[in-house]
């Protein structure tokens, strides 16, 4: 009996009621926006010099290390210098030879150029010391110049810095036999004091750049300071400027390429690098919805509608503002469009919802 009881209380119960969700919703409506346009960049230094020999030859010497901030004209490398100094000797020796020749020549054609204004000897004489005499002369040319080249060629086994900058790899170690068709340069020489950023742009978009502004040169005084993301999604904390704009368009990519520079005195940016250039932009009269009022299966954009009550799959094209978790819709929604704002992945395609102004 007292379970009968049970069992009729319990039917008699009324059921639990399930609170609706609300939805909030906002109307869609045209706005201006300020973006960051971001493209793909590469970073170089503003002076990268790779440091190859130009004789042949062992390391004798390493002078610097990996990583050392080197001055113009610091010693880096020496290569054996014993057989340059002794081929400098013997191309000295040559000269002095060729020199004494010389002055023995001249000797010959003073004495033959008297004996000929007394007519005591032909002129076939005289010209066949002349003759001599512009030989030895050339000889002594010839010499000189092999003391130059032995000269040059010593002065090459010691291997200086072009430049201020950072020193690169050392690939190479003491006693290692270089010579002057070698692939690996002894180490890259990088000023970094200021850093070069390449990055491209749609061939369209400087089209459209040109046409606002006039001229490339018109497009680079008008472009805003560019902004750097790092590979470990950091911003760079110093601003750079767009200096120059590719003449050359790539016909692979449809782009072109800009060289934007940035300061770089805490020496954070490094040669061989790679980022995100972004620039600063404004788009008037667009639609823009948050991010959160979009759905995406398969890699589909898809904004639920607000009609009669119920929640309509509409789908959308647009353009991620990322650093402000909004969507530019270009095309799908029109001025007036009522959709729903948060809560999406809860909604199915006709679904009623209740609804709530964001």
């Amino acid at each position: 009996m007292q379970l009968a009881a049970l069992l009729l209380a319990g039917c008699g119960a009324p059921p639990a009621q399930e609170k609706q969700t609300e939805y909030a919703v906002l109307k869609v409506e045209r706005q201006d926006v300020a973006c960051l346009d971001k493209y793909p960049a590469t970073i170089r230094g503003c002076q990268d010099v790779e440091i190859y020999p130009q004789v042949s030859g062992r390391i004798m010497q390493i002078c610097v290390k990996e990583g050392e901030h080197v001055r113009r004209g610091q010693r880096l490398f020496v290569i054996d210098q014993v057989p340059y100094r002794a081929a400098l000797q013997h191309a000295l020796a040559n000269e002095s030879a060729a020199k004494a020749a010389v002055a023995t020549a001249r000797l010959n054609y003073e004495g033959k150029s008297e004996l000929h204004d007394q007519q005591v000897t032909s002129l076939f004489e005289l010209k066949k010391a002349e003759n001599a005499m512009l030989s030895a002369q050339a000889a002594l040319e010839q010499a000189q110049a092999q003391v130059e080249e032995a000269r040059n060629n010593l002065s090459y086994t010691t291997l200086t810095s072009p430049c201020d900058g950072v020193t690169g790899t050392l690939p190479y170690r003491m006693g290692a036999l270089l010579h002057s068709s070698v692939s690996m340069p002894l180490t890259t020489i990088s000023d970094n004091r200021e850093m070069w950023v390449y990055f491209s742009i749609p061939e369209s978009l400087m089209i459209a750049w040109c046409r606002k502004h006039g001229s490339a040169d018109a497009v680079v005084k008008a472009l805003p300071e560019a902004c750097l993301s790092l590979n470990d999604g950091t911003e760079y904390q110093h601003t750079g400027r767009v200096e120059s704009i590719s003449g050359v368009l790539d016909g692979q990519t449809g782009s072109i390429s800009l060289k934007a520079v940035f300061p770089n005195p805490e020496g954070l940016l490094h040669s061989g690098g790679a980022g995100n250039v972004a620039l600063k932009s404004g788009k008037s009269g667009v639609i823009a919805i948050p991010q959160s009022a979009t759905y995406e299966p398969q890699d589909k954009v898809f904004v639920y509608k607000l009609l009669h009550g119920k929640a309509v799959a509409t789908r959308v094209e647009v353009k991620a503002v990322s650093e402000q978790r909004i969507n530019i819709v270009e095309k799908g929604l029109e001025p007036g469009d009522i959709i729903i704002a948060e809560g999406v992945s809860m909604l199915k395609d006709g679904m009623p919802v209740k609804t709530t102004t964001k």
